[in-house]
């Protein structure tokens, strides 16, 4: 009788999204039976010694192995069942922790900064304070200010002037966001580098510019990315940032400055189509290479 292939789950919001078809495609490939499960369509039952996960009606049971797609606005939900499934002993590429300490812009940089690895200077600052000596404390004007939960570059605003930065903070802070005050290298202005990290090794880097008039490189807001090999200290950065957060899967956005290489953000559910296509690299089998390592013979 034939055996069943493993069970690769794949959490993620939806099936034609290009870095899930593409994990499966290398699923498939790998001999493994991918399932592409929509975390906020999940319900948790728990239970004395047995906790379940039910979607879509069915209980999720028989995974070798998941792998977290967990967007910024399914985080909570999207946790949740990532903890239910480590209570159901799954191996995870990208567990609970630290998915939700990188997700958090504040506590990862804590965790970076209070384990050596550079970050640009920030400052975060609740309330009426003076702005002036918040400045000072970043290196002057411009700076940047960022959502704490932001991500693909929304809620990132650059200020050029003392009055901006008031503005910016009062109207946020009134609505009860938390803001985080940045260093801006200005060596790095419109251009940063995406290194993507699997398990203990860089498979894929690029530079990404900025389009014109706009100060952020992301893809999603139009940047450009092109293919580069990292050197070996933006490579060590980039991987001692993974490692620190606890990731085994990480996009790491550095800032090229005259220092060196200052890490800006780790984003746990990082998209690939734009690196992917830069670089020619494959890095869906790259990730599932790793979950299949973990799958018990």
């Amino acid at each position: 009788m034939a055996r069943k292939k493993p069970v690769l789950g794949i959490l993620s919001r939806r099936k034609s999204l290009y870095s899930t078809r593409r994990l499966a495609e290398a699923a498939r490939a790998r001999s493994l039976r991918p399932k592409i499960v929509d975390a906020l369509k999940c319900h948790l039952v728990l239970a004395q010694g047995r906790p379940r996960v039910f979607f879509e009606g069915q209980e999720l049971a028989g995974l070798a192995a998941a792998l977290p797609r967990i967007g910024a606005r399914a985080t909570a939900h999207g946790l949740a069942v990532v903890r239910q499934l480590e209570a159901q002993g799954v191996p995870l590429v990208n567990g609970a922790q630290a998915i939700a300490q990188s997700r958090d812009k504040l506590r990862c940089l804590q965790l970076l900064a209070a384990q050596g690895v550079d970050i640009p200077r920030t400052v975060l600052a609740r309330g009426a304070g003076d702005v002036e000596m918040l400045l000072d404390q970043v290196g002057g004007l411009p700076a940047i200010l960022k959502l704490i939960q932001g991500t693909q570059g929304v809620g990132v605003m650059i200020a050029h002037s003392r009055a901006e930065v008031e503005s910016f903070l009062s109207t946020l802070w009134d609505l009860g966001q938390e803001i985080l005050l940045q260093e801006f290298i200005a060596e790095s202005k419109g251009r940063d580098v995406r290194a993507l990290v699997v398990g203990e090794r860089v498979v894929a880097a690029m530079r990404r510019e900025a389009r014109a008039g706009e100060f952020r490189s992301n893809i999603h807001r139009g940047g450009a990315g092109v293919s580069i090999a990292l050197d070996a200290g933006f490579e060590a950065a980039a991987v001692r940032a993974a490692r620190v957060l606890g990731l085994d899967v990480a996009g790491v956005d550095l800032l090229e400055s005259a220092a060196g290489p200052k890490v800006m953000e780790v984003n746990s559910s990082p998209g690939f189509e734009g690196l992917e296509r830069a670089t020619g690299q494959d890095i869906a089998s790259a990730i599932v290479d790793l979950a299949a390592s973990r799958i018990a013979g």
